[in-house]
């Protein structure tokens, strides 16, 4: 009897165990395509996901080429799942427009991943609502011209340094990784406007600021972790959040202990003593009443026009105070923004528009001729100058932002006969790209200053047609090498 009972209480425990394995199975299965029904449900067209991980490995060449080729099996209008969160995709103009624009109330947030380093959280990026709204309609003061025009003698530093290297590199005779010079430019500039720190990239790469901002760009998350955080994402996330992370907290505690000392500095200061920075517009705002709704947020149009604009152009609203003033850790989430942003736009649009020119000498002709006419004319170019006296170097700009062409385009009559809503390099509504006007200023100054001195040429290193690489954005994967000849 005991035997047979041992052998019923051993049958009955494999069983359960059984039992329990299957349901497990089963749940693990459910959970692995629960959620890849939705797009079918809604009639969007998509890949076929996988258990788990969705369209992760559909990206595998890359964001870029992926988003491309998605359109292109999909098309306008199609979708696709990373772990378990759905994406839309659309490309249809006018769509476009309800999503961004006419319908922007349904769509204010901007989605988080939850993962995010603190000072991004608390810059205008990811922050919520209201909130987003009194920061964004404070910080848009900011941006104005006159307000540029107060930081371009900085941004002039920058180019000088830039300049001498230059000159030293076209000397030697040999090809130059331009978008090499282009990043350590792009690293001056946000260390001195954003961070109120100068800086030498070239001559002093083991420089702290210059060593953490390396870190941070090189920074990329291992791929099993990946997996897993988009797989599990209730779980993981809280765990990736709370769990030590080295690196994360030491670029984290740098950045900001360096903000926090430069505020503590400045407020000590008499305001005529005050760097005319970013960082420093943005401390004069910290309890600015904003008089600039979201109907004025959309600094794109004219930024993105060849006419002068020297005074900002928002109609008179009524100031609306603060709900509370911007906190330092707001402030230098802003300083923050403005590395992860201004980095990567002004280092890459350089670089594409460098290769550009020196695989297209007759537009490099066109273009050294307007430069020389410029100078002739300005000696120190202002906001407004440039916005007016480079209507070429605009239509190269625009043109390199475009990626790509087989020929230059973007005359104004071209720009007057394109489709609205189908060349957004910096979005559009209310939520479209703040600092613009600051972007296309640091790389229409510095081109026009190189311009100035050098002509890009094509080499036996320059690669044709360029590679890219799409990471956190889209760039060069192997350099820019061409030949610089002094003029």
């Amino acid at each position: 009897m005991e035997v047979l009972d041992f052998l019923k209480l051993q049958v009955n425990g494999l069983m359960v165990a059984v039992a329990l394995s299957v349901a497990l199975v089963a749940l693990l299965k459910w959970y692995s395509t629960s959620v890849f029904s939705t797009l079918e449900k809604l009639g969007i067209r998509h890949p076929k996901p996988s258990p788990f991980i969705g369209n992760l490995t559909f990206f595998r060449q890359g964001f870029w080429d992926g988003q491309l080729e998605l359109r292109k099996l999909y098309g306008p209008l199609c979708g696709y799942y990373l772990g378990r969160r759905m994406y839309i995709v659309i490309s249809e103009p006018d769509m476009i427009k309800q999503v961004l624009v006419e319908n922007f109330s349904n769509f204010t947030n901007r989605m988080a991943s939850g993962l995010e380093p603190k000072p991004v959280a608390n810059s205008i990026l990811l922050l919520r609502d209201k909130r987003w709204e009194e920061v964004r309609g404070v910080l848009t003061s900011v941006f104005s011209p006159e307000k540029l025009n107060e930081m371009i003698p900085l941004i002039s530093q920058a180019c000088d340094l830039l300049l001498a290297h230059l000159r030293r590199c076209a000397e030697s005779g040999n090809a130059c990784d331009m978008q090499r010079y282009y990043r350590a430019f792009a690293t001056d500039v946000v260390a001195s406007v954003a961070f109120g720190t100068r800086v030498d990239s070239q001559k002093d790469p083991e420089d702290p600021f210059v060593l953490h901002c390396r870190r941070f760009f090189a920074f990329s998350m291992a791929r099993p972790l990946l997996v897993l955080i988009l797989s599990f994402p209730s779980i993981m996330v809280p765990l990736a959040r709370i769990l030590p992370n080295k690196n994360r907290d030491e670029l984290n505690h740098f950045f900001t202990e360096l903000i926090r000392n430069k505020i503590a500095l400045r407020d000590q200061q008499a305001a005529e003593e005050r760097p005319r920075d970013f960082l420093q517009m943005v401390l004069d705002t910290r309890c600015s009443p904003s008089s600039v709704g979201v109907d004025s947020f959309d600094l794109v149009q004219e930024a993105l026009s060849s006419e002068a604009c020297t005074a900002d152009t928002s109609a008179p609203r009524q100031p609306r105070a603060l709900s509370q003033p911007l906190t330092v850790d707001e402030v230098v989430g802003q300083a923050f923004l403005f590395l992860i942003a201004g980095h990567e736009f002004i280092s890459n649009t350089l670089s594409f528009a460098t290769y550009l020119l020196a695989t297209n000498p007759h537009c490099q002709e066109k273009l050294l001729r307007e430069v020389d006419l410029f100078q002739q004319r300005k000696v120190a170019p202002d906001y407004g100058s440039l916005q007016e006296g480079l209507p070429y170097l605009d239509m190269v700009i625009l043109e390199t932002l475009r990626m790509y062409p087989p020929a230059f385009r973007f005359t104004a009559e071209a720009r007057q006969q394109r489709r609205s809503f189908t060349y957004l390099p910096f979005g559009a509504g209310p939520r479209s790209c703040l600092g613009v006007r600051l972007g296309l200023l640091e790389v229409k100054l510095l081109l026009l200053q190189i311009l100035s001195r050098f002509r890009f040429d094509a080499c036996s290193q320059t690669q044709v047609p360029l590679q890219l690489e799409s990471t956190s954005a889209l760039s060069p994967k192997n350099g820019v090498y061409i030949k610089l000849v002094l003029r």
